[in-house]
């Protein structure tokens, strides 16, 4: 019989809570549902989970705790975060502690479940008799999987930050196509990131001297007056 993958669903309404189990053992996953902050890090810290739904605002200690918590154990469970409207802060931490993904509360059950589908499928993907097979971007000497998060120039491997990471991949998803602020802002940062848009500049430059300048390269490019691409050097 094949086992069910397991959902831990951290959420302190209970309602919301019912209705989350509900839905997910309907889909077929096994659940199990916990109130408050601590209870959340010792139920993750009890067992291996397929994947994590995690309220941000939390009795006892706060959602973006127990994901500090959780990435530096280490643990590479997907987490997907349930966030206020406007907690915009909230989702920006998340995201650079290392959340998968986040869901703004009142969300759409459909669109929570599809993001749920989503992330167990990139997490199990490539699995064949117990062996993971890893899917690589590649460019020139450089290569990323998505899956382990890994990053290597050559036989280097290179250690980002979620941000870094993300705004990466954004860019080797879309060799020699210039990208604007806007694009790499909604992409990376989030649609409804509110802020100031020099911080795509302050982050190109951050990516640059971890994957460009250390190895002599000048692959990340800019565009004057429109944006950024990763190109072969001119």
């Amino acid at each position: 019989m094949e086992n069910k993958q397991q959902i831990l669903i951290v959420e302190d309404e209970e309602k919301i809570a019912r209705l989350l189990e509900i839905e997910l053992t309907y889909e077929g996953y096994e659940t199990k549902k916990v109130y408050d902050g601590y209870e959340g890090f010792a139920a993750i810290q009890s067992q291996e989970w397929d994947l994590i739904l995690l309220d941000v605002m939390l009795p006892g200690i706060s959602g973006i705790e127990i994901l500090r918590r959780t990435r530096s154990i280490p643990s590479d469970v997907p987490v997907i975060l349930l966030t206020a409207k406007d907690a915009i802060e909230d989702k920006v931490a998340g995201l650079d502690l290392g959340a998968n993904d986040y869901v703004t509360k009142p969300f759409q059950m459909e669109e929570l479940l599809a993001r749920v589908r989503a992330h167990l499928r990139q997490r199990y993907k490539g699995h064949a008799d117990g062996e993971q097979s890893i899917d690589w971007l590649q460019f020139k000497e450089i290569k990323v999987s998505e899956e382990t998060r890994e990053v290597f120039h050559g036989e280097h491997e290179v250690s980002l930050t979620p941000r870094e990471f993300d705004l990466l991949v954004y860019l080797m998803q879309h060799i020699r196509i210039v990208l604007n602020r806007e694009q790499l802002l909604n992409r990376v940062w989030g649609f409804d990131y509110i802020g100031d848009t020099n911080v795509v500049d302050v982050y190109i430059r951050y990516l640059r001297n971890k994957i460009d300048k250390p190895f002599g390269t000048k692959y990340i490019q800019t565009v004057r007056g429109v944006g950024y691409v990763l190109k072969d050097e001119q």
